[in-house]
């Protein structure tokens, strides 16, 4: 599938507290480059966020992402291009922008030697209107876990705090890195809902993960990011084409002649998106799967697995980053 741009239509703008230009995006990041010494991380990005929505921020490892959210958060300054978040530059108006956001890193950074509740209280220190702690406490799921030093809390209890950290201050905006991390099914759930209801009372949310399917249930858009650039941004619907093609995936040995299968009459394209796995894209698929068994029956083929259903977006971003393991 070939990449997708955003489109760049704006509905209102006024000026901001400083005198920038202040539209409907929470985010916007235009020609965005950043370099460590002769290595490229960020390559001309463009991409805008809009208000209220959750925007994912997706890619493989080294791809750029980190950088580009250090930098939103204004711990990084571009080589070029401009960025702007609600309105503002993230460092010359830090103190400005940094009681509107929420971050969740993904190193915690708790104080090792306090409780879960007494971190909450001091960082609630920091804004002017917190949260109540005890309420936090009780919908991230520590209220159990309160009086626990942060050294002693498990890795998903750590990630369920470090989200409690980034909402302590009702933020606007909230980054969250790997949100779900660590976290065990029930734990992970509940925070996909924390997460819709930040939507549902206006905060805009931009997620980084590697969860596939945290990313396509969670996402109003979806940015792919590879190499520092920006290779593919749309709705998850879109990007998978739901509303199309069927797609037909099974395993079977490695290095299968897949132009041979693209070839199949009923076959729209055929690709091994991993070693072992394949895809073939159909309108029919029952007459595509008598295509196949026979194609696979005449190669002397055996099959591991066959499972049929629409395209899914771990599908399009190996088809579009690869399937190699990165550092």
């Amino acid at each position: 599938m070939s990449a997708k741009t955003q489109t760049t239509t704006h509905t209102a703008t006024h000026s901001g507290p400083n005198g920038f230009i202040h539209r409907d995006e929470a985010i916007v990041v235009e020609n965005f480059s950043k370099s460590y010494g002769s290595h490229r991380v960020v390559d001309a990005l463009q991409f805008t966020v809009r208000r209220g929505e959750v925007f994912a921020l997706l890619g493989p490892n080294g791809a750029g992402k980190t950088t580009t959210v250090e930098t939103l958060e204004g711990y990084r300054t571009p080589d070029q291009g401009s960025i702007r978040v609600l309105g503002l530059d993230p460092i010359r108006d830090g103190q400005v922008l940094k009681p509107q956001i929420g971050v969740m890193l993904q190193q915690d950074g708790l104080y090792p030697g306090l409780t879960a509740r007494e971190v909450l209280h001091l960082f609630a220190g920091y804004y002017r209107t917190p949260q109540d702690v005890a309420t936090l406490l009780e919908r991230v799921g520590l209220a159990t876990a309160a009086r626990i030093q942060c050294r002693r809390l498990s890795g998903g209890q750590k990630r369920r705090l470090a989200l409690a950290l980034a909402l302590i201050g009702n933020p606007v905006l909230v980054f969250l890195d790997e949100p779900t991390a660590g976290m065990d099914p029930q734990a992970r759930l509940a925070t996909w809902e924390i997460i819709l209801d930040l939507k549902q009372h206006g905060a805009t949310v931009l997620l980084t993960t590697h969860l596939m399917d945290e990313a396509e249930r969670l996402a109003d858009r979806v940015a792919i990011i590879d190499h520092g650039r920006l290779i593919a941004l749309d709705t998850p619907a879109s990007l998978t084409g739901v509303q199309n093609a069927t797609v037909v995936r099974f395993v079977a040995p490695p290095g299968l002649d897949c132009t041979q299968m693209a070839t199949l009459p009923s076959a729209r394209k055929a690709q091994e998106i991993r070693p072992g796995s394949y895809l073939i894209e159909t309108d029919s698929v029952a007459v595509l799967l008598a295509e196949l068994t026979a194609w696979l029956r005449d190669n002397n083929i055996t099959l591991s697995e066959l499972r049929v259903g629409h395209g899914s977006l771990e599908d399009l971003f190996l088809r579009l980053t690869g399937s190699e393991v990165r550092a």
